[in-house]
């Protein structure tokens, strides 16, 4: 690495390898070359005078790219398509005169950019169905176990451990559902020419609508593609790349709300997040285990969801059949948000690959606020043993005040139930009174929310993914 010169954090920190080659220019540039054999072969065998031997001289020269010819030519004609038009060529010397043939330089950089954005997605879907199998396995473990909820941050009804993780689930069930809808509608940009007319592919083919249908077909089957946009400008409508990082943009909203989450419940020391043996959660608090992995995810998520503004801006601004105003915001936002993402999953599993649970505490949380819950249970106890339904109201209303005074004045423990039990009118001892207050008679239906939800919804794409799952995840840094 160069230290006297910016790095990008998203390489050097943060993305993954896979996701780091995917927008390499090795990538790029290999990819242009498929584009090229792909259209030389397929004008061959619609009849253009272009031979089997000039085909095969291309496909032997894909991988093996003189960048240094690239490189020297761009200076010259400062046009990146063309200088490596010229490289291919001084490699494939048979085949120069056909390179590129009717083609405009958006033939290879648009749909290069589709099939790496679409491969770019496939590999998000893969880190995505991680985290949902990690979570699905946790909220299994710990549906029966009860814990406090919260509405507004302040204690409510009582859910399950893993009621709450199939919240989070939840989320990417329909983040995973968006991205599956995008990749089903997936397409390449085809071959349209200059103002998408397709022009000059009619011109080589002396006027023959049919056969320019039928080479555009023949080079999207030959990249993996059963469609194409059926009409355009020069380029691909710049809608697509507001739609991909949509995609991009709700996963790191539902991994932004379960980082919230958590940074919540470990300041609550209820559920933490892996600490290493040797972690250092401070340079002056020697006690500290920030919550560095979920804050990450905070930081990150944070960027994709202002970044994704980014394609949304250039969709809104193209004039007319094309302007370049799109290029090199595109190249740096596309690709940014893929890098993010993709690290925000990675994360994502590394945090649940070593998620911490605390029962002792979550019990104790609950027991400061259980009395509070089991009001009208009690009352309703003590109505049924021939109490009168409104004294005994007020006086639970009183205690409570009384107990609430108690744990918020004085930092004492919540005696709401000694209070009762000490109070004949109730007729209810503090054996009976404890058996009223058993937290999983408050916890409603979660435990079989949980398990249904699991069953019936996440598994079957669990299922569907099977050969993608077991994904490990060490951070950098």
């Amino acid at each position: 690495m160069e230290n006297d010169i910016y790095q990008s954090p998203l390489n050097s920190r943060y993305a993954s390898r896979e996701m780091q080659y995917l927008f390499s220019n090795e990538k790029k540039f290999r990819t242009w070359r498929r584009l090229w054999v792909a259209l030389a072969e397929s004008e061959m065998e619609l009849g253009l005078p272009i031979t089997q031997e000039q085909v095969d001289e291309l496909k032997a020269h894909v991988d093996d790219i003189n960048y240094d010819v690239a490189v020297a030519r761009e200076k010259e004609v400062r046009h990146d398509v063309m200088s490596h038009v010229y490289a291919y060529g001084v490699q494939c010397p048979k085949a120069k005169g056909i390179i590129h043939l009717g083609a405009t330089s958006c033939y290879v950089g648009d749909n290069t950019d589709i099939i790496i954005m679409h491969e770019a997605l496939r590999l998000i879907k893969k880190k995505l169905v991680n985290v949902m199998a990690h979570l699905a396995d946790f909220a299994m473990k710990y549906k029966d176990m009860p814990t406090l909820g919260f509405t507004h941050f302040q204690a409510a009804q009582l859910t399950t451990v893993g009621k709450r993780a199939s919240l989070w689930l939840m989320d990417l069930v329909m983040d995973y559902e968006l991205l599956e809808d995008q990749l089903s509608k997936a397409m390449l940009l085809g071959n349209k020419g200059t103002t998408g007319t397709q022009a000059s592919f009619l011109e080589l083919f002396d006027g023959d609508h049919e056969k320019v249908k039928l080479l555009e077909k023949k080079i999207a089957e030959k990249m993996g593609y059963s469609k194409v946009f059926p009409v355009s400008g020069q380029t691909y409508a710049r809608k697509l790349d507001t739609h991909v990082l949509n995609v991009l943009s709700s996963i790191a909203q539902s991994a932004y709300k379960f980082s919230n989450d958590m940074r919540l419940l470990q300041h609550l020391k209820e559920v933490e997040e892996p600490f290493e043996k040797s972690q250092i959660g401070s340079s002056a608090m020697a006690y500290k285990r920030n919550p560095m992995r979920s804050e990450r995810i905070s930081s990150l998520a944070r960027y994709v969801l202002c970044d994704s503004l980014n394609p949304a801006i250039t969709a809104s601004t193209q004039w007319f059949e094309r302007t370049l105003d799109d290029s090199a915001n595109k190249r740096i936002s596309v690709a940014e948000a893929f890098l993010a993402t993709d690290a925000i999953l990675g994360i994502y599993i590394n945090i649940l690959d070593g998620i911490v649970v605390y029962p002792k505490v979550i019990e104790k949380h609950i027991y400061a606020e259980l009395p509070f819950m089991a009001t009208e249970n009690i009352l309703m106890r003590a109505v049924k043993k021939g109490g009168d339904r409104q004294e005994l109201h007020e006086k639970i209303r009183e205690y409570s005040m009384q107990a609430g005074a108690n744990v918020k004045q004085l930092g004492l423990e919540n005696n709401l139930i000694d209070l009762i039990a000490d109070d004949e009118a109730f007729m209810l001892d503090i054996d009976e009174l404890k058996s009223i207050m058993k937290p999983e008679s408050y916890i409603g239906r979660a435990p079989q929310q949980t398990e249904e939800f699991i069953k019936e919804v996440v598994q079957p794409i669990l299922d569907a993914n099977k050969d993608d799952i077991g994904v490990k995840v060490e951070l950098s840094a």
